[in-house]
């Protein structure tokens, strides 16, 4: 498949059109109308460039609620109380410190200045989230990504703390499910993604899904995370991950 060059009209090619590894176009700008059609249309830039690099891979990491795995461990050290759970109070605090973040494997990072001002300018529009763990004051640990419709399209994590980005995470898509959000989006299948619960979805039937979701309102505008809604599912994760109590039989006296 060739790569597209993409020209200042506000457009993408059909991401069905993307090269095996996921590449589908080169060029364009980081404006917020030309991201939330991307999203809109299952595609996300990573820059690293120039030019920009415009991806749709196939299969995509995809989590439905009532799909996230939460381990024993990190319920104990969600109970624990050790982190201040938090959304969008450090938005750009959060994406600086996902591109600081060493990478195995990887030099440098696709998060570059440009792209942190721009992913800015969307959560100044409300479109753009970030999830946070924070510790006696220090941000320890979060997650940003975009959202719209019911949809929540996962970008990066950072964590300077054992499970911190993991329980920003866990509280996210707690919140996420409980405002009806249907989708959430992880981009590529990494054996992390799957051990929290994300299935490779092939890029067909991501992009039926996707359509359905951003087609509904999109809630805009900054996030809360709703406590008692957080206490109260982690009792129930944690009453679930319970192993049941032995019953002695009556007869056995």
């Amino acid at each position: 498949m060739p790569v597209y060059r993409l020209t200042p009209e506000l457009a993408f090619p059909d991401p069905r059109d993307a090269e095996p590894e996921g590449l589908l176009a080169a060029g364009g700008d980081l404006r917020p109308e030309r991201l939330v059609l991307a999203y809109s249309l299952g595609i996300f830039p990573w820059h690293g460039g120039p030019p920009i690099l415009w991806f749709s891979p196939d299969p995509r990491a995809v989590l439905q609620p009532g799909a996230l795995r939460v381990s024993r461990r990190l319920l104990r050290t969600l109970r624990s109380g050790r982190f201040e759970l938090r959304l969008d109070s450090a938005f750009r605090d959060v994406m600086e410190a996902c591109a600081a973040a060493p990478r195995p494997g990887q030099d440098g990072t696709w998060i570059t200045p440009a792209m942190v001002d721009a992913y800015s300018e969307l959560h100044r529009l409300g479109l753009a989230h970030s999830a946070e763990a924070w510790r006696e004051g220090r941000l320890v640990g979060g997650l940003y990504g975009v959202s719209l419709g019911s949809a929540f399209f996962g970008e990066s994590m950072f964590h300077a703390e054992r499970d911190a980005s993991k329980a920003a995470f866990v509280a996210l898509l707690w919140q996420l499910s409980a405002w009806g959000f249907d989708l959430f989006d992880g981009q590529l299948p990494t054996p992390h993604l799957t051990r929290l619960g994300l299935r490779a979805w092939p890029r067909e039937r991501f992009l039926r899904a996707l359509a359905a979701s951003v087609a509904r309102p999109t809630r805009r505008g900054r996030w809360e995370l709703d406590g008692a809604l957080i206490h109260a599912q982690l009792a129930r994760a944690s009453n679930l991950a319970s192993p049941p109590r032995a019953v002695q039989d009556p007869g056995s006296r």
